[in-house]
């Protein structure tokens, strides 16, 4: 096709890239079997015991203090987003600029058009606004949660609010990871700028790693036995 700005090289290796980042979502958070054996998994349930653990004691100020720290880690990387995507909407309007900076750099091929240039921008713009409504969602149920825990009774009565506030602190953990994934993809992304075959081994790179943190990390071994 006549002026088509994608070669076949960056076709491959966009659909390698979605691949790898659809998949990987679909399977881990999809498949029970499978996600039952990540590391989210057993933090759902050290979640779950922490809060029926709050039904032993009066004083919570050290719960609060966890929630807090939980959703200003959430905060900065929502509001890195938000600097991130400024950035990105800048160079969406200097194509010129940043072809020439490329241009620069040893083994790189800088899209040959001006449409090329920001089809790429335009990809790491959605995996970023991904991310920053991921992380906002993953906030506001922190946010609900520390308002949950502070309704929690003492003793056994108090149980099924303490099993509901440890399924919002899930669900809130659950959107905290998809936003974070969206970073670690985010930067596989930014290689496409370079080559596509950089994008190709990137996305592959992130691929292995997190599998290897979720499900064979020394982490994961760890809070298992616990």
């Amino acid at each position: 096709m006549t002026g088509w700005p994608l070669s076949a090289l960056d076709l491959a290796a966009l659909l390698v890239f979605l691949g790898c980042w659809t998949g990987y979502s679909a399977v881990v958070d999809r498949i029970p079997s499978i996600r039952s054996r990540s590391v989210i998994a057993a933090m759902d349930m050290h979640r779950r015991t922490w809060m029926r653990a709050l039904l032993t004691r009066d004083n919570r100020i050290s719960d609060t203090a966890i929630i807090g720290n939980l959703m200003a880690s959430t905060s900065f990387l929502a509001n890195t987003s938000i600097f991130i995507l400024a950035g990105l909407v800048a160079l969406l309007g200097a194509p010129d600029l940043g072809q020439r900076a490329l241009s620069a750099l040893p083994f790189a091929q800088p899209p040959a058009t001006d449409f090329a240039w920001e089809l790429r921008i335009i990809l790491l713009i959605f995996i970023f606004v991904r991310a920053f409504f991921e992380l906002t969602w993953a906030l506001r149920q922190f946010n609900y949660c520390s308002i949950v825990v502070g309704g929690i009774g003492m003793g056994d009565g108090a149980l099924p609010q303490a099993d509901m506030a440890a399924e919002v602190a899930n669900r809130a953990a659950r959107h905290f990871n998809t936003g974070l994934r969206a970073y670690y993809f985010g930067l596989a992304a930014l290689t496409w700028i370079l080559h596509p075959v950089a994008l190709i081994l990137a996305s592959l790179l992130v691929l292995r790693e997190l599998h290897r943190r979720e499900f064979r990390s020394v982490v994961r071994e760890a809070l298992t036995r616990g």
